[in-house]
């Protein structure tokens, strides 16, 4: 452990789910870091039981990353608070499924807001105070979904097709600077919050069948025959912030248990 010691890290949408998972496995690792969430209760009290955890220093920001302004401000505080920044995981991102005949345009325009234009303000606002320093990594969460278009889910797979686009343009405006801007596209997380809470639901009602026979297709789907757990997306976070990828920029890396291999 503590392949990522002393560095200075901030998650964004790190309150639950796979940010409050990888938010832990980096204090392990030795990052102190801030993590973001709109929740601000539930990112506070994530961030008090990871320090008690691992002895690091973890704080907690209310951050909306579709607010250029809010990201500017926040990543200024971060870099004052944790002395430095070496590490961005731009995880905050949110779904929205339904028909495209009849999809709320607002709708639309919210996932692309939080889910693109959030991951670009993070990004950039990382790279201005990374590129004094001639390093860092900035990593996005992407998804499947950013490499094979999604059934009524039109919203999130552009945000995500656009988010490796994003990746890819920063890896090459930044690269003589050091600073390694990558992706990651887990599959489908289906013992999450968010698929539990929302997403059996809404895929349930959109395809006509029950919430089992969802999470069955989605299981056949795989050829290794499991859903993506937090630590298989945690093991490649670490290993893209570490100096053991330090040849590696502008990649969407698949971690899907075969499902897509593009």
């Amino acid at each position: 452990m503590e392949r990522l010691n002393g560095k200075k890290a901030i998650i964004t949408g790190a309150a639950q789910g796979l940010g409050a998972a990888l938010t832990e496995r980096l204090a392990k690792e030795g990052c102190d870091l801030i993590g973001w969430d709109v929740n601000l209760g539930v990112m506070e009290a994530t961030a008090q039981h990871v320090k008690e955890l691992t002895g690091r220093y973890v704080g907690a920001a209310s951050v909306d990353v579709s607010d250029a302004a809010a990201v500017h401000a926040a990543v200024d505080d971060a870099v004052t608070t944790l002395g430095g920044l070496d590490i961005m995981v731009c995880n905050a991102g949110i779904l929205i499924s339904g028909d495209s005949i009849e999809f709320d345009i607002a709708k639309w325009r919210k996932v692309i807001d939080v889910d693109l234009t959030g991951f670009f303000l993070c990004a950039r606002e990382a790279a201005r105070v990374m590129i004094p320093q001639k390093s860092g990594s900035i990593i996005q969460i992407n998804s499947k979904s950013g490499k094979k278009g999604s059934f009524r889910n039109s919203a999130y797979a552009a945000a995500k097709f656009g988010g490796i686009g994003v990746t890819q343009s920063l890896a090459l405006e930044f690269a003589e600077q050091g600073i390694r801007v990558n992706a990651i596209c887990p599959g489908n997380l289906l013992d999450s919050p968010l698929w539990v809470n929302s997403l059996f639901k809404q895929y349930a009602a959109n395809q006509g069948i029950t919430e089992e026979a969802v999470r069955q297709k989605y299981i056949d789907q795989v050829p290794m025959k499991r859903s993506c757990q937090y630590e298989d997306i945690a093991n490649v976070v670490v290993f893209m912030a570490s100096g053991e990828s330090s040849y590696m920029t502008g990649q969407a890396i698949n971690v899907t248990g075969g499902q897509e291999m593009r």
